[in-house]
């Protein structure tokens, strides 16, 4: 198999057991992180997410984060219809059209994207950069979701956010794991890489889990939208892929863009609208 085929297979099962911890995350979105500590059901869901977590970082060592971050998007696409199956209903008419958008916005930006994009390390100086701006934009959107009245997605967003900062890092560890072998684990910086990893991932853990306490599916699609969206930032800005950005791939990216978005929207709306009836 191909790195990309290797890449597209495990981000599929990734996208599958996140799927699976974020329906049983929003079934238990009334209780806070402290209450939820004493019960076995949520201790199972960070228990997928950890699994989820290690074929993520796996897939990091063959393919690039700006191609690996917007396939996450899948996460969504795949809870709808367990969602539906686990409450006796049908997909709607509403979910379906989302489901079909969000695919085949994801399906075009991901070939766009997988042309040019390599995987690469983070630097010392773009290491510490890139953690001020993280930690800066998280600890925002944390503080914001916690105004009174303040809409979840805040802290949606500032989970998405701190999801494709982890797999930044992570993804640095990888490639110098590879390069160095098991001796860069001693050095000071990985130490303090893999710290900067469990405080990002914890911050994500309970950042995703409030904002389930109104409901499941726009939190989760603005998730899953900020966090392929600041992958290819910090891709770009920090990492130094390269998207092949020409005039026609950025206008097709910008489009296929769109599309997902409007899947991810379609399905945001379905996921808080009452469930019907429908057919498929």
């Amino acid at each position: 198999m191909s790195d990309l085929s290797i890449t597209l297979v495990l981000c599929v099962a990734v996208s599958i057991i996140y799927a699976g911890a974020a329906l049983i995350q929003a079934r238990l979105g009334h209780l806070t992180v402290r209450e939820l500590t004493r019960v076995p059901m949520w201790w199972a869901a960070q228990g997928l997410n950890g699994a989820g977590a290690a074929l993520h970082v796996l897939s990091l060592g063959f393919g690039p984060l700006a191609l690996i971050q917007p396939l996450g998007v899948l996460t969504l696409v795949i809870a709808v219809p367990v969602a539906a199956a686990t409450a006796k209903r049908r997909v709607t008419g509403l979910e379906l059209s989302g489901m079909t958008c969000t695919v085949g916005g994801l399906a075009g930006l991901t070939v766009i994207i997988a042309t040019s994009g390599h995987a690469a390390a983070l630097g010392d100086a773009q290491l510490f950069g890139l953690l001020a701006v993280a930690t800066v934009a998280v600890s925002w959107t944390w503080w914001r979701g916690r105004q009174h009245g303040a809409s979840t997605v805040w802290e949606a967003a500032g989970g998405g956010l701190a999801y494709s900062v982890c797999s930044a890092l992570c993804q640095t560890a990888v490639l110098h794991f590879s390069d160095e072998g098991p001796s860069m684990l001693l050095q000071p910086l990985t130490i303090f890489t893999i710290i900067a990893i469990v405080g990002f991932a914890i911050a994500a853990t309970v950042l995703t889990q409030r904002s389930y306490r109104d409901g499941l599916g726009a939190p989760l699609a603005v998730t899953n939208l900020v966090n392929p969206v600041s992958a290819t930032i910090i891709g770009v800005a920090f990492l130094g892929e390269d998207l092949g950005a020409t005039p026609i791939s950025l206008t097709l990216a910008v489009l296929f863009g769109m599309v997902a978005a409007f899947g991810v929207t379609q399905l945001a709306r379905a996921r808080a609208e009452e469930p019907v009836t429908a057919t498929v």
